[in-house]
């Protein structure tokens, strides 16, 4: 039998923020810019969920919802490295750690208990050397499979554990909503409120063979979670395992639409700069780059391109996204939103001819350097010219660049 851990930091980027102002604790906090723009909530304290206020959620709409809420800008750096914190301290409990998100990991705790005792013991341990390393607070869930434990963690929040025991799974589960399903979103919840199964026991008493029918493979999965097995999605891949990115993609929304070529050039040069670190973080090189684009009447369109050499340099990035936004934007037509997005990966470097070569390595030489700069002061440390006018502040998610326990891979 297989013992999980689920550790989840509790309101994480706003915790963060506490500890830079501890001011801010105990009232209504929102992280993610200013309530008059244009982006979404990356994070919200647990006062401010109280008036319905939640992640992904527009600025504008949490203003309404909960006026009197404090709006702070996010600050990635200060959360990669609270991050990189709590993995140290995973990693020193077990050597099979992976991080599912900046603030979420899964530890295979299997055979521990000579080390540690039995599993709840061993959690309380954890919970508080996770305190003392980070001062954050942080709920985990223990059971034989991780998506037990997962959800187990958000039902022990704020600030708590959950042991589910081996065999009381099934009892766990049933009278819970099934949006607490892994992978369950809002697509699924209405077709699954359709079929009038609202809770996890509604789902586990259905035949799979019906469930399979109405969801294909996807429904197979339903049926095993519904049961507290590991089944589809995350769960495919052992904890631990190297499992590289499909792609990798920035976006951005404008406070105002523009036309001005001068903004939308700097825009997509910084939208470069951010696909093109993360490449070099994991060691690959995109042999597609695609185009999304955004007017003011949200009309959008994607547009992607085969490039002759893969790449994962800025610089050759950004020469091939400024062509296809050229190809494809109706000059003088205001944009709201731009995104670059990177896929097809190749292994190693391609042959370069001898003009190309050497422009190339020098512009790897150069933004190798740049990275380290960034590694050690901040991504806006080092930027493009062409990027100055476009230095927006990056996107606080789940899923950065530098996610501890990501190491570059080797080419």
């Amino acid at each position: 039998m297989r013992t999980y851990f689920h550790l989840d930091m509790d309101a994480f980027f706003v915790s963060v923020e506490e500890l830079f102002d501890p001011s801010l604790k105990g009232k209504p906090v929102v992280v993610g810019g200013r309530p008059n723009e244009r982006g979404v909530v990356s994070a919200a304290s647990y006062a401010a969920r109280k008036f319905g206020v939640h992640s992904a959620m527009p600025l504008r709409t949490a203003y309404k919802l909960c006026p009197q809420a404090i709006f702070v800008d996010g600050h990635p750096d200060r959360y990669r490295e609270g991050s990189q914190q709590v993995y140290d301290v995973l990693r020193s409990f077990s050597p099979l750690v992976e991080m599912a998100s900046i603030d979420e990991a899964y530890l295979d705790m299997t055979g521990t208990g000579r080390l540690y005792g039995p599993p709840l013991r061993a959690a309380h341990l954890l919970h508080e050397r996770v305190k003392a390393a980070t001062r954050l607070n942080c709920s985990i869930g223990i059971a034989a499979s991780r998506l037990v434990a997962k959800i187990g963690s958000d039902q022990a929040k704020p600030n708590g554990i959950l042991w589910v025991l081996p065999g009381l799974e099934p009892a766990f589960l049933a009278p819970l909503d099934v949006r607490k399903v892994p992978g369950v979103g809002k697509v699924t919840e209405k077709n699954l409120h359709a079929l009038g199964i609202r809770k996890v026991g509604d789902l586990a008493r259905l035949d799979e063979a019906f469930l399979e029918q109405r969801f294909g493979k996807w429904g197979m999965a339903l049926a095993g979670k519904s049961r507290g097995l590991d089944a589809g999605g995350w769960f495919d891949t052992e904890i631990g395992a190297e499992e590289g990115p499909k792609s990798i993609s920035h976006e951005h929304t404008f406070s105002e639409d523009t036309a001005e070529k001068e903004r939308i050039e700097s825009t997509l040069a910084r939208l470069c700069e951010m696909v093109g670190r993360r490449l070099r973080e994991h060691g690959l090189q995109a042999r597609t780059i695609q185009l999304k684009l955004r007017y003011s009447d949200f009309s959008t369109i994607t547009r992607a391109r085969s490039i002759a050499r893969p790449t994962q340099l800025d610089t050759e990035l950004f020469d091939e996204i400024r062509a296809l936004f050229y190809a494809n934007w109706r000059p003088g037509a205001a944009v709201r939103l731009l995104g670059v997005h990177a896929s097809g990966w190749a292994e190693g470097d391609e042959q370069l001819d001898l003009i190309g070569g050497e422009r190339h390595e020098k512009w790897k030489g150069a933004l190798a350097a740049a990275d380290k700069m960034r590694d050690k002061f901040g991504d806006s440390a080092v930027s493009l010219a062409a990027s100055l006018r476009g230095n927006f502040r990056e996107r606080t998610h789940e899923n950065p660049a530098g996610l501890p326990g990501k190491k570059p891979r080797e080419t």
